[in-house]
């Protein structure tokens, strides 16, 4: 049976509208999905479960909405202890406390003696995993553009808290190798945007061993724009932008 024209002309529409969505996100689509497979090897088996997972599911909404690209996927809320020796930025403590949801993950079937509660001792191999894993990732701390990069030694001193709601906390030490003396700048972030971190609302970062007069100014990350994507957020996606950049968060120490 033939179409009646008013059909077909809708059908006719519908398919531009189809390949259209599709020219304009598949390289997008593409993009993240292999920006999310490498950051679940970062993670080894911690994330691969995730990633196979969210990846089936953008799949499904591929053609719904440009949106579910717009966001991250986990949520980090940061705080450092900047410790210096002899006027120098000797290292790092940070405490990154992960999401309600990648805590779940992360922690499945880690409870060893079933008690409900999750030991220091039942999370240190996935500390080390998650510490070991972070060097491909610059620990996710930068210098702020035209500036040196920063040189890291191995992290030291890591361990996995969980509250009393299993929300998992990681501690580690970050070594700095190259820092001048004196005053720093450094951006905490992720540049594909897969992790969305922000700094702590009290006390984000404080000064251990600094020169006297030395003060911090820390600027927590604006994650707003992400919530409204534009096209300009997928041309940058596709042109493998450093889209995360916009979200960084800014740490400044001076010192007289």
């Amino acid at each position: 049976m033939t179409r009646a024209p008013t059909e077909a002309r809708r059908a006719h529409k519908e398919g531009v509208a189809f390949r259209r969505i599709w020219r304009n996100l598949a390289p997008c689509f593409r993009r993240t999905a292999w920006a999310w497979f490498e950051l679940g090897k970062g993670f080894a088996s911690l994330m691969a479960a995730v990633v196979r997972r969210f990846i089936i599911a953008a799949a499904a909404l591929l053609f719904a909405t440009g949106g579910a690209f717009a966001h991250p996927h986990v949520f980090v809320t940061a705080r450092g202890e900047f410790v210096y020796g002899n006027g120098v930025l000797k290292e790092i403590r940070y405490a990154w406390t992960f999401d309600e949801m990648f805590s779940a993950f992360a922690a499945q079937g880690l409870d060893a003696n079933g008690d409900g509660k999750l030991s220091r001792e039942e999370l240190q191999a996935l500390a080390k995993e998650n510490v070991d894993s972070l060097k491909e990732f610059g620990y996710f701390t930068m210098a702020p553009r035209g500036k040196t990069a920063l040189e890291f030694g191995e992290p030291t001193d890591y361990w996995f808290e969980a509250d009393d709601k299993n929300n998992l906390t990681l501690h580690f030490t970050l070594p700095i190798k190259n820092a001048a003396k004196g005053g720093i700048a450094l951006e905490v972030y992720d540049p594909s945007y897969f992790v969305a971190f922000s700094l702590a609302d009290e006390k984000p970062v404080s000064l251990v061993g600094a020169p006297a007069g030395c003060a911090v100014d820390a600027k927590t990350a604006d994650g707003s724009a992400a919530n409204n994507p534009s096209e300009a957020f997928f041309q940058q996606l596709q042109a493998g932008a450093d889209y995360g950049a916009q979200f960084a968060n800014h740490i400044t120490v001076k010192c007289p």
